[in-house]
């Protein structure tokens, strides 16, 4: 990865500021960068997070029409000839009226140019439920992308990582989905490390250290497993929560030392349990000849649509009661 031009300071950021000020630093350090997408200049985004981007740098951040396959096409192409197009895609459910730019296109362009061509084009959504979000824009989709080669995908949770992640996306030469989560955009403030080097893809996070069994997370769960393993802690049950920030290129060797070391694994995602990114994480665990104490087990949101009402929405979604209670069975029924 090469260095930033842009000096290194600290400032601090709620998750929503620091994918803002990302995006700010980018286009000061990549000429080539353009920001464009639904309502993102001069309304400044639908969650204030491109707010001044079209001040500072006029027509390099731009609003388009309701399109999000001209939106998509037209990145690809941007790319493919030297642009790198930063762009937004309002709700992840939207992304679906482009899969044929996004699987057809943006992941194709290394393989069917044999590498004379790339398409270093970065997708910012977001996804999750939130009050009232209903069915048609709340749906996590990250395992849809992961199934497409070609397409890298990471899913930030904290304002440090939602920085850092999308300035090495912005770099990467490859197509780059970030999946942000609205529930994180206006939490606490963090003291952010702005600018410095641009980071390599990959890795993990260990969120919270046990013995007893290790949780496989990513994006707004992780805040849920980590309470969830708190609360077990003063049961006297160690959970080592492991957070995933990068889904492709995936941290299998993280993910299998710490399942390897207490014998027992849960994956908990936001997505809806049939066909989740969970179970490809559990396959890789078994696959590395892991000897579990107990059967591993997938928590996520059961395989419903979204109810409108929040009172029910909630039931729906994994939070750190109901990992509790799954991880304490896992345990102490494992034994």
């Amino acid at each position: 990865m090469p260095e930033s031009t842009v000096s290194e300071t600290t400032r601090k950021l709620s998750y929503g500021e620091a994918v803002n000020a990302a995006l700010h630093r980018l286009m000061e350090e990549l000429p080539e960068t353009l920001v464009y997408g639904e309502d993102v200049g001069v309304p400044g985004g639908v969650f204030g997070v491109t707010r001044g981007l079209r001040k500072q740098y006029g027509d390099r951040a731009f609003d388009t029409p309701i399109s999000e396959s001209a939106i998509l096409g037209s990145a690809v192409g941007a790319a493919m000839m030297g642009r790198r197009p930063v762009v937004e895609i309002m709700w992840a459910d939207f992304s679906l009226v482009a899969l044929d730019q996004i699987v057809n296109q943006a992941a194709n362009v290394r393989y069917v140019s044999g590498g004379r061509l790339a398409a270093p084009l970065t997708i910012r959504t977001q996804q999750g439920n939130g009050p009232g979000a209903c069915a048609q824009h709340s749906q996590c989709l990250e395992a849809l992308f992961l199934h497409v080669p070609g397409l890298r995908v990471c899913m930030p949770s904290t304002p440090q990582d939602a920085h850092d992640l999308l300035v090495t996306a912005v770099h990467s030469d490859d197509p780059v989905l970030v999946v942000e989560n609205r529930t994180l955009y206006f939490g606490a403030k963090e003291e952010v490390r702005v600018g410095g080097p641009v980071l390599p893809m990959g890795g993990s996070r260990i969120r919270h250290e046990g013995s007893d069994a290790t949780v496989v997370t990513w994006g707004a769960m992780t805040w849920r497993a980590v309470e969830a393993a708190r609360s077990l802690a003063m049961e006297g049950i160690g959970v080592e929560v492991v957070e995933t920030p990068w889904l492709n290129p995936f941290d299998t060797g993280a993910v299998v030392g710490s399942a390897r070391r207490t014998g027992r694994l849960a994956v908990v995602h936001e997505a809806n349990v049939t066909g989740g990114f969970g179970a490809e994480v559990v396959a890789r665990v078994v696959g590395a000849g892991v000897v579990l104490k107990a059967p591993p087990i997938r928590v996520g949101t059961p395989d419903v649509r979204m109810p409108a009402a929040p009172v029910l929405a909630q039931e729906l979604v994994p939070d750190a009661r109901r990992i509790a209670g799954e991880v304490r069975t896992l345990v102490l029924g494992g034994s």
